[in-house]
């Protein structure tokens, strides 16, 4: 599942990616239109869910800028990717994922 989380480099911030124009979200609404637009522009095929305005998630697991976990079925994380972009390697992940599969 993809959590998409605040947006990472909003047009209205002082570290603006000056390809992608989207302001910061200000309401979960609009959050989840930015997260919808993000799940097209990368033909992601997996389920995705949007979190909340308080950012529970990314705190829970440290997720900014990026970042890649692989939960079991106890809910026990199996996998914890470094943090991006140097550390997102979604091979290991991928390794990870296959691991925890075969094992079951």
């Amino acid at each position: 599942m993809f959590v998409y989380i605040r947006e990472a480099h909003p047009s209205d911030s002082n570290w603006a990616d000056d390809e992608k124009l989207i302001e910061e979200p200000l309401t979960l609404t609009q959050r989840g239109t930015v997260a919808s637009q993000c799940s097209r522009e990368l033909s992601l095929t997996m389920p995705m869910v949007v979190d909340d305005m308080h950012d529970t998630v990314n705190q829970l697991y440290g997720a900014w800028p990026e970042r890649i976990y692989v939960i079991d079925t106890d809910g026990n994380i199996a996998f914890k990717g470094g943090l991006g972009p140097f550390g997102f390697k979604p091979k290991k992940a991928e390794h990870a994922l296959r691991a925890l599969l075969d094992s079951e």
